[in-house]
């Protein structure tokens, strides 16, 4: 997940201090990606670096204030129109699990998917109880408030997952139960055909080699 663009979204609301910051993008997405300062800052350095903040004095506690360059504008409208690529997929712990249950020796596969299917027909229902109260604050207040808002759009987006990801475990069970038939019937392969000229048959009978000449009788003529 980028958080050098979050940030740098954040930032375009005014000038901010590394804390502020860690709350206000936690605040955004209801704490599903939490941050520590040390990210915070550490990501704040680099966009420094690369010329897309740079600090602006302090607050009245003494905090220091980081601000948005144009180019750090820029870069955040290029996020903004492009979509998120996804050619490169990110690695998914469960795809992977289940890749390599395939075959394992003592595990069975389909217990592997019942467990998960549990654990996630189980977060399915606590994000649709949060998504409740998150749609009752947002109806309930007259100023649309953004957090509220952005936090049930993301609470959404992780419902749809987890459907999605509950419909691919029914589909992998499936999968794996037609296997398992079509190979419990599948006929057992014939021996493999003898190729031609290496048939083992019964030797013919020679034909009977001419005897030798008898030697002459003594006297004949």
């Amino acid at each position: 997940m980028s958080i050098r663009h979050g940030l740098l979204a954040l930032l375009e609301r005014g000038p901010r201090y590394g804390s502020q910051l860690r709350t206000e993008f936690e605040s955004r997405t209801g704490s599903t990606w939490p941050l520590n300062v040390g990210q915070v800052y550490t990501t704040l350095s680099r966009l420094e670096r690369d010329g897309m903040v740079a600090q602006s004095g302090e607050d009245a506690a003494g905090h220091t204030l980081y601000t948005i360059t144009d180019s750090g504008r820029a870069e955040l409208r290029t996020w903004f129109e492009n979509p998120v690529d996804r050619t490169s997929p990110a690695r998914d712990e469960l795809a992977i699990k289940l890749a390599m249950a395939v075959g394992a020796p003592g595990v069975d596969i389909r217990d592997v998917i019942q467990s998960q299917r549990r654990h996630t027909v189980k977060a399915m229902q606590d994000y649709t109880r949060l998504k409740a109260q998150a749609l009752a604050a947002v109806e309930s207040s007259s100023a649309r408030e953004r957090d509220d808002v952005a936090w049930l759009l993301v609470l959404e987006q992780l419902i749809f997952q987890t459907e999605a990801e509950a419909r691919w475990l029914d589909h992998c069970e499936s999968r794996l139960i037609r296997l398992s038939a079509t190979a419990a019937n599948a006929p057992a392969a014939p021996a493999p055909a003898a190729r031609p000229g290496t048939e083992e048959a019964a030797p013919a009978a020679r034909p009977a080699a001419p005897a030798p000449d008898a030697p002459p009788v003594a006297g004949a003529r």
